[in-house]
C-alpha cells in the first residue's frame, strides 16, 4: 500500500494531500529511511512522522483499503513520541 494512503486510512493524518506533502519534504521515515508518498509499506515496517515539534513512531499492524474511524488505530501502534526541544 503507498504511504500516503495509509497514512489517511488510518487516519494518523487527515487528508491523503496533506500526506504526500509532508511525506515529500522528508519529514517521514520508513525503517529508517526517507520516504516518499509513493512509497510502498507492509505490516512490520516502522514510521517516524515528524508533526512540529513532535516525533511519533508507529509500528504498521495492517494494512486495509478502507476502514471506519473506530477501526483505524488497529492498523498501527504508537512505539513512541517524543518532543523535539528547540534550543536555537
Amino acid at each position: 500500500m503507498r504511504l500516503d494512503k495509509f497514512l489517511k486510512v488510518s487516519r494518523l493524518i487527515k487528508r491523503r494531500t496533506v500526506a504526500k506533502e509532508i511525506s515529500d519534504q522528508g519529514r517521514i521515515l520508513i525503517n529508517g529511511n526517507a520516504g516518499k508518498a509513493s512509497s510502498t509499506i507492509q505490516p512490520g515496517d516502522e514510521l517516524q512522522i515528524r508533526f512540529g515539534q513532535k516525533i511519533v513512531t508507529v509500528k504498521v499492524e495492517d494494512l486495509k483499503e478502507t476502514t471506519k474511524k473506530e477501526d483505524a488505530a488497529s492498523m498501527y501502534s504508537i512505539v513512541s513520541e517524543q518532543r523535539i526541544n528547540d534550543d536555537a
